[in-house]
């Protein structure tokens, strides 16, 4: 009686499991099932954050230092992005479900270690040079801005990553970082719906009649860059950190003149920016 119970038993399961492959998906890990008939609401992606870098070196030594140095990147843009089919080609180099050694110490709108939940992306570009003129900052060749945009409207929709998590390394490590630079075109990819970026009439409401240049508190500015995303003192004193942060905010969406300083028009542009993603 005892054998005929098991087998009934062994029987029945096995027309259970039968059943629940068919109507709950069940998937057979080797040693164990898994059912993933069930999903909770609770969750999103990882992945939060797009990050948009330079490289400083040519094509050979940049995919040599992303593939065997310190660091990494998920995709690689070439400086002259090669052709197939009629689309243009960007290297994967980490897969996206693969944590790459890109952001470094990097904080964002309270979070930080940005290498955990972001996808990089690296251009071939020399950065900049400096001679007693100052700093020569390099354009971007129209292909390979081109291919950045078609690459990151795909990973944005993927991931549904937020206007405003798609950020300059120089935005989560302004200290430290000035990529992609002041001739990234943040205006031009935003057009195509790529990034945040402000309304002209709530930056023209926040000058309200103010010279662009005019002189503009630097605590109302560090309040507003704080509330935006960026790490930096909330002293009210311009001091070296608190104006490199404020050179990478006008790297990104002020590119005309990255001095620094605390004017009227950073500061709409900034108030400009919390009233579309902040409110």
């Amino acid at each position: 009686m005892r054998k005929i119970s098991i087998a009934g038993k062994s029987i029945a399961l096995a027309l259970i499991l039968a059943g629940c492959a068919g109507k709950t998906g069940l998937t057979d890990c080797g040693d164990y099932w898994v059912d993933t008939s069930v999903t909770s609401l609770n969750q999103d992606d990882r992945v939060r954050y797009l990050v948009i870098h330079y490289t400083a070196v040519d094509d050979r030594e940049s995919l040599a230092l992303l593939t065997h140095g310190a660091g990494s990147a998920h995709y690689l843009v070439s400086s002259l992005p090669p052709v197939v089919n009629g689309k243009p080609v960007a290297r994967l180099l980490v897969p996206e479900d693969k944590r790459a050694w890109h952001a470094g110490i990097s904080d964002w709108n309270g979070r930080s270690n940005l290498n955990d939940t972001s996808i990089g992306i690296e251009i071939v570009n020399t950065g900049f040079t400096e001679s007693a003129a100052g700093k020569r900052w390099y354009p971007y060749a129209p292909e390979q801005v081109e291919l950045v945009a078609r690459l990151a409207k795909d990973i944005i929709q993927r991931y549904r990553i937020k206007p405003d998590n798609v950020v300059a390394h120089s935005d989560i490590a302004p200290l430290r970082k000035s990529d992609p630079g002041p001739l990234f075109p943040w205006a031009q990819l935003a057009e195509r719906g790529i990034g945040a970026w402000p309304d002209k009439n709530a930056v023209d409401k926040y000058l309200a009649g103010r010279a662009p240049d005019a002189q503009a508190p630097v605590a109302d500015i560090q309040r507003a860059l704080g509330r935006y995303g960026y790490r930096l003192p909330q002293h009210g004193k311009a001091d070296e950190e608190t104006t490199r942060v404020i050179s990478a905010f006008q790297m990104h969406f002020r590119p005309g003149d990255i001095s620094g300083r605390a004017d009227a028009q950073t500061e709409a542009i900034a108030l400009a920016l919390l009233e579309k993603y902040r409110t």
